[in-house]
């Protein structure tokens, strides 16, 4: 039996996870996303990991620790989502041009004694961007599901100057404080199976 339930579907989440050797089934949930009157941008991605990750631990049967996570792309204070389309899209990387934003990421763990979370937070300072390089990263098919319309680790990388903090964490999970909870619950990392 594996032993954790990855309450997600996201390929990067289980790419991040496998790098570690963490043994985990997916069970993604369908949540809505959205942003409550006057939540802080760290309060909701705290709260969507959280919701996730019980709504994981339930739908995979109850008996295994589940993860949920959560990242937002957030310019001053406003949190960016996966775009609608290509406007949408070109509107965020734009805004994102030539400044710098946070990139935070909440991830929680819950079985059924506890719930713990951590939300991390990292600094992307973007290159100046044209409104006709937004259009062609879009036409290369990369930015569609992406919060923030831009994949640091595929092509999107171009576009930052700088980055602090935890770059698996822009990529969807921040590995650190993902392995420091995981040994909490007693979730082995460097997994080989037999």
């Amino acid at each position: 039996m594996k032993p954790l339930i990855l309450a997600s579907a996201s390929p990067r989440r289980c790419a991040l996870l496998t790098q570690i050797g963490v043994s985990f089934e997916c069970c993604a949930q369908d949540l809505p996303e959205h942003r409550l009157p006057g939540e802080a941008a760290q309060t909701y991605v705290r709260r969507l990991a959280l919701e996730k990750a019980r709504a994981g631990f339930v739908g995979g049967g109850s008996v295994r620790p589940a993860l949920g996570a959560d990242t937002a792309v957030v310019c001053d204070d406003d949190i960016l989502g996966k775009p609608r389309d290509e406007d949408d899209a070109v509107r965020m990387l734009m805004l994102l041009s030539g400044r710098r934003h946070q990139v935070m990421t909440g991830v929680a763990l819950v079985d059924a004694q506890r719930a713990e979370s951590r939300v991390v937070t990292t600094e992307v300072e973007f290159r100046p961007l044209t409104e006709a390089m937004c259009r062609r990263y879009w036409a290369s098919g990369e930015p569609g599901d992406k919060a923030g319309a831009y994949a640091i680790q595929g092509l999107g990388a171009v576009f930052v100057l700088t980055m602090t903090g935890s770059y698996s964490s822009v990529v969807g999970l921040p590995l650190a404080e993902t392995a420091h909870l995981l040994e909490q619950f007693a979730v082995p990392l460097w997994y080989k199976s037999a």
